[in-house]
């Protein structure tokens, strides 16, 4: 049983809740099952991690927040992070303030082409039948109790779903900001490509103030259909006050294709896992993730790769920093089931350590049940090499500046590899942030 005996919701008010939002009576059953079962359900069990040992208990209170009438009216810091030099405010956004989305556009393209881009609570309403076929199919509520609270306590979130042979030219952008104690922030992303769509969806996390050991337990969920691709671009950069626990997984039809980015850039303890289940024939994923880490911050990061499919193939390149008395654990795991010939799993992790007492650990693992496959992994962990330093420093570089590009050209095969610019600069912003550089 795990040690979290006390939930923080009641029966009650999970009901009240759900009905005020107007949600079919499918999903009001599946909240309270979700929260009886996060009773009885432990805590994932992580790889040389015990999150048991996180101050978890503290996931807010569902609160209503007043609708945005102007992005002017978000903290300068959350402006800067949707603006495009030269292109104005995104056509396509939406953003969360805590509980609640508070602003929403969709341009009159993406109607067009049958697009459905809006919070999820709103397509619980307006298209019930659309999300019930997708919900908790690819994350399901009874994984664990991180899993089963986010089916019951969800609010705001995404929902993107792209018609057959349809393709979004123009990102689709999302920002989730919390900046209340007191409010809980649980987003649940739905996006579903059906086939030969195209679409590519950003967002981003951020913080605001001290938030008293706040949970943010999000979910994401990608339904891949055959001959499509899903761009999937996530930076997440919330304060030390904040502890982040983050699901994303996508499932994979024939011939169809996820791409991950993902910048863990926050302040506080982490545990993220990125899953690509390559359920169909020819089905690919390729992640790339960057992780900083500062202070005294415990991460934990898993990027996974499930071949189920013939001929499936998946990259997996995932680079951390440490500095301070950070601690990463940074798991890289390929799967290959039983009839997945012809499979193809390549994947490397490395940890650069900034400080003596940061701690890196990167772990690579095969997981193979099928002869006719080609897998590889490569792995380190390290110091900044010395060599270097003094190498750039005798062409009159000087010691920080030497340091700061050895950095970068340590991040360089995972931020080069970046299709868009502005994440690209956004990450290297964030970056230069929390190097204090």
């Amino acid at each position: 049983m795990t040690t979290q005996a006390i939930l923080p919701i009641d029966r009650q008010t999970i009901v009240e809740l759900s009905n005020s939002r107007q949600e079919p009576e499918w999903m009001t059953n599946l909240r309270v099952e979700a929260l009886e079962l996060a009773g009885s359900l432990e805590l994932p069990k992580l790889e040389k991690t015990r999150i048991d040992r996180w101050n978890l208990s503290s996931y807010g209170q569902h609160k209503v927040e007043a609708a945005l009438s102007s992005l002017e009216e978000l903290p300068e810091s959350a402006k800067a992070l949707l603006r495009n030099e030269g292109q104005g405010e995104p056509a396509n956004l939406l953003v969360q303030r805590n509980s609640s989305v508070v602003y929403h556009s969709a341009s009159d393209e993406l109607s067009k082409q049958g697009v459905i881009f809006s919070s999820l609570e709103d397509a619980l309403v307006k298209h019930p039948n659309l999300v019930k076929s997708y919900f908790a199919s690819v994350v399901a509520k009874e994984e664990n109790l991180l899993t089963a609270l986010n089916t019951a306590l969800w609010s705001g979130g995404v929902f993107l779903y792209v018609p057959k042979d349809v393709r979004v030219e123009v990102p689709v952008q999302a920002l989730f900001l919390t900046a209340n104690a007191e409010a809980s922030f649980s987003p649940h992303i739905l996006i579903v490509a059906e086939q030969n769509a195209s679409v590519t969806y950003v967002d981003n996390f951020a913080s605001q103030g001290e938030l008293e050991n706040l949970v943010q337990n999000g979910v994401v969920e990608i339904v891949v259909k055959a001959g499509a691709t899903v761009n999937f671009a996530s930076v997440h950069n919330l304060d030390a006050s904040v502890t982040d626990l983050t699901y994303r997984r996508a499932i994979v039809e024939n011939d169809a294709t996820v791409n991950w980015v993902i910048g863990e850039m926050n302040y506080g303890n982490v545990m993220s896992d990125t899953t690509s289940i390559l359920q169909g024939n020819g089905s690919h994923s390729d992640a790339k993730v960057i992780c900083v880490g500062t202070g005294e911050q415990k991460m934990n990061v898993t990027t996974r790769a499930v071949h189920v499919g013939k001929a499936s193939t998946s990259e997996m390149i995932t680079r951390a920093v440490m500095r301070d008395e950070a601690t990463a654990i940074i798991n890289g795991i390929t799967k290959i089931e039983k009839g997945a010939t012809g499979a193809n799993g390549e994947q490397t992790e490395k940890v650069l350590m900034l400080s003596p007492k940061a701690r890196g650990d990167a772990n690579p693992i095969l997981l193979i049940d099928e002869d006719d496959v080609k897998a590889g992994h490569a792995a380190s962990v390290g110091q900044v090499n010395p060599e270097q330093i003094y190498y750039l420093m005798s062409r009159g570089i000087s010691k920080e500046e030497a340091q700061r590009l050895v950095i970068y050209g340590f991040l360089a095969p995972v931020v080069s590899e970046i299709p868009m610019e502005k994440l690209q600069s956004q990450l290297q912003s964030f970056v230069e942030r929390k190097l204090g550089q």
